[in-house]
């Protein structure tokens, strides 16, 4: 199979980087810390303006008509800046689930709108604060309600630019819109915290190295000793070997056999301990120091911690993964397998 990104991928990958690299900046994090806020309006619209939020929507709602893999390398760009916004969950989930289960529906036709997405599998919802609605699972039917229409409770976490909500409702004040695909919902959410994983893994790895250049100890950079370097470059391997499992996910999720589900898993799994190890690495790169509000490289452990446990637990996912082993043919000349009956379809 060829993962070679395309010219159109490249650029539109490079174009999130610039943007979310020069909106979301440290500083940034910080002013929003000190005002209590996780949601930036103004860099909000320009991520509308600039199509991201429209990229996995259908050409017949307004969208790019793009794909999972497109949107993955997005996903690791807001990643690696650990964005505040909901980009992954509003435009990676909720919209194009919408989209599939009313095509016509006014909200599509605003790219800035936001909506949050509540599956079972979580307890708890993620921004749903600034959503303009919600959409909720009971019993596999997928109901869209507003704000006034549900109460919202928040929740400790971790992460401090990722709010959480409990949310509670009743489906008489809330929209059917009938029996929705949870389960593609499931993957493309585990595919796109994957994608942010390999971003923060990369992140962390990169403010060790440049914290090592600058820090010296006994008249030398501390990453000149060896000590540091075998923490970072475990770290980068970790990462060079995650990555090109999160684009196998990405490439093959449509597939949506167990072989594509157990890619997913994978996936999520690999990059996420990525994610942890680098930013631990990094931490014990930075020293005693690393541990405090002055660093930064704390936000990218809270984020990696989140998103371990999101959208399926890593017992989830390991299991998802050994039904595959455990039910299918294994080795090398199954690397790419798919079922029989995928294949006949194609």
């Amino acid at each position: 199979m060829d993962f070679t990104f395309s010219d159109e991928q490249t650029m539109f990958a490079q174009a999130a980087a610039t943007l979310f690299g020069e909106t979301c900046t440290p500083d940034h994090w910080r002013r929003m810390m000190q005002t209590d806020t996780a949601f930036d309006a103004a860099r909000w619209a320009q991520i509308a303006e600039n199509g991201f939020t429209t990229l996995l929507l259908p050409e017949s709602a307004g969208g790019l008509g793009l794909t999972e893999l497109d949107f993955a390398l997005i996903a690791q760009a807001a990643g690696y800046v650990a964005l505040p916004e909901p980009l992954v969950e509003s435009a990676g989930i909720a919209a194009p689930m919408l989209a599939a289960l009313a095509p016509g529906h006014p909200l599509l036709a605003d790219p800035a709108v936001i909506i949050a997405i509540a599956p079972a599998c979580n307890p708890v919802v993620a921004h749903a604060d600034v959503a303009h609605a919600l959409l909720l699972e009971r019993d596999g039917h997928a109901f869209l309600a507003t704000p006034d229409q549900v109460t919202l409770t928040p929740v400790a976490t971790i992460d401090p630019l990722r709010r959480l909500f409990r949310v509670d409702w009743d489906p008489d004040h809330a929209v059917d819109l009938g029996l929705a695909d949870w389960a593609q919902a499931l993957d493309r959410a585990a595919l796109f915290a994957a994608a942010q994983g390999i971003g923060l893994a990369q992140r962390a790895v990169d403010l060790a190295v440049a914290y090592a250049k600058d820090r010296t100890q006994f008249g030398k950079p501390i990453g000149s000793y060896q000590a540091v370097k075998h923490h970072l470059a475990s770290a980068q391997v970790a990462i060079e070997f995650a990555r090109p499992v999160v684009i196998a996910a990405a490439a093959q999720i449509g597939q949506r056999d167990i072989f594509a589900q157990a890619r997913v898993s994978h996936a999520k799994i690999v990059a996420l301990e990525a994610a942890d190890n680098a930013a631990r690495a990094s931490i014990q790169v930075h020293g005693a120091m690393g541990y405090s509000w002055e660093v930064d490289v704390h936000l990218f452990l809270k984020r990696a911690l989140a998103l371990t446990n999101s959208w399926g637990t890593p017992a989830f996912h390991r299991a998802r993964v050994g039904a595959r082993l455990f039910t299918r043919l294994a080795g090398p000349d199954q690397t790419f397998a798919q079922d029989p009956l995928f294949e006949n379809e194609a």
